[in-house]
């Protein structure tokens, strides 16, 4: 890839980031809320299919941008909600956790 090609590529991912920032921040702010709702009692079904869908989508898009271990943490929480009805009130949150710092470590 020539130096130009390369730039091109590096502003269109940075102007793709920027389009889905809010929808990033608000899948970020529902897996908080799940988690959150998951402390204090049993996940519903509704819960755990919306924080599966939300932690797929996640684990399939953060590598693009650079933040692998975003990617990484979030194909966690897809297992943890695939895996377990109940899923694992511990791990929940400290995954959800993770997975907001992994993309923004400074905020």
């Amino acid at each position: 890839m020539t130096p130009d090609a390369a730039a091109e590529t590096a502003a269109l991912i940075a102007e793709l980031w920027q389009r889905h920032l809010p929808a990033l921040l608000q899948r970020l702010d529902t897996l908080d809320r799940i988690a959150a709702s998951a402390a204090a009692t049993p996940l519903s079904s509704e819960d755990r299919n919306e924080g599966l869908g939300i932690s797929h989508k996640l684990a399939g898009s953060l590598g693009m941008y650079g933040y692998h271990h975003g990617t990484e943490v979030a194909m966690q929480l897809e297992l943890l909600f695939r895996s377990d009805p109940s899923v694992d009130q511990d791990r929940l949150g400290p995954l959800t956790k993770e997975l907001r710092e992994a993309i923004f470590p400074t905020r």
